[in-house]
């Protein structure tokens, strides 16, 4: 599983060959969150309001870069590494 990116003692990651919709799966505390690349809504789980507040942020920020890596990703492709958030 890549990690795309880490900011603020969030991680980023994407499961190679992962189920639809196109998604990735954020980290922060022990807890995670599947969030949809396309419509930026929560797939599963819950992170902190003010952790899932920074990950869409930054999710809106990199959108095409999310599905290009979903894509890479897909076909047993490392994914490239994302900026963080800053």
């Amino acid at each position: 599983m890549p990690t795309l990116s880490i900011f603020f003692g969030i991680i980023i990651r994407m499961y190679f060959r992962d189920h639809a919709p196109p998604h990735f799966h954020a980290e922060y505390a022990g807890q995670e969150v599947q969030i949809n690349i396309q419509t930026l809504e929560v797939l599963k789980g819950s992170i902190s309001r003010r952790a899932l507040g920074l990950v869409l942020d930054w999710a809106e920020l990199h959108q095409q870069e999310l599905l290009e890596a979903w894509e890479k990703a897909s076909n047993r492709q490392t994914p490239s590494k994302i900026a963080p958030l800053e």
